[in-house]
């Protein structure tokens, strides 16, 4: 299979989570290098959405608690390595860390009035904030110094995710599959403790992947996307994939 178009199902509200947080901070890295206004106002959308997720979420204490599981798994592992070492520095990072992660932005007032605007559609023009508006014309070295400094509290939290969802992609087993017009359900051994499925298709195919379902049973339909405004359709064919269950 050349070429694959992966998709990934998180089996638990945890790895959902952090795989969208893993998507905004790939978003927020890119466009902080960026130099023009597009990419601060990207950069700082991104921020906004990162923020939003920690007000929801006590997900300091869900972060050091799958640092610390995957720590004790790799110690009794029959080859102990150096993600060992990796793991517990990161959590010493964050054990290491007071208050709620983000409050430090709470007094910010030029954060808070762009955050507050940004409920507005298109509410971030010059003549809403103009305060803003200077601050996006200033040289890119003050700008980047300004988002580095909001964002530095969610760097450790940005390194310690993509560890754990680097163990858990790579704690896998994987199976070809042939999905009968499209269609494909798999039942989950209740045995194991699956966090993700991934579901991987030669990009020749022209068609998407639905996954629905929940820890013990996962439905994938491969789906024809929509044309001239009709609604997706199922594929009649019988679609060669390959399905990855990850454990760790």
């Amino acid at each position: 299979m050349n070429t694959p178009i992966i998709y990934e199902f998180p089996l638990n509200e945890r790895i959902r989570v952090f795989i969208r947080l893993e998507q905004l901070f790939q978003q927020f890295n890119h466009h902080l290098h960026g130099e023009n206004v597009a990419d601060k106002r990207a950069a700082i959308s991104a921020l906004f959405d990162i923020v939003a997720i920690f007000k929801r979420n006590d997900l300091k204490s869900e972060i050091l608690k799958e640092l610390d599981r995957h720590a004790n798994a790799l110690k009794i592992s029959p080859n102990p390595n150096q993600d060992v070492t990796q793991l517990t520095e990161i959590s010493q990072k964050l054990y290491a860390m007071t208050g709620k992660i983000g409050n430090h932005l709470i007094d910010n007032v030029l954060f808070q009035s762009i955050t507050q605007r940004s409920t507005i559609p298109g509410g971030t023009c010059s003549f809403d904030l103009p305060e803003f508006h200077y601050w996006l014309t200033q040289n890119n070295e003050a700008c980047f110094r300004d988002l580095s400094d909001w964002s530095q509290p969610f760097v450790d939290i940005g390194r310690a995710i993509d560890l754990i969802l680097s163990f858990i992609r790579a704690s896998h087993t994987v199976t070809e599959e042939i999905a009968p017009v499209g269609f494909f359900q798999i039942t989950l051994d209740t045995h194991f403790s699956y966090q993700l499925l991934t579901v991987s298709v030669d990009k020749k195919q022209p068609y998407f992947v639905e996954i629905s379902g929940g820890k013990h049973r996962c439905t994938i339909r491969f789906m024809r996307p929509s044309q001239n405004s009709q609604r997706p359709l199922q594929s009649t064919e019988n679609i060669p994939f390959t399905l990855t269950r990850c454990i760790f």
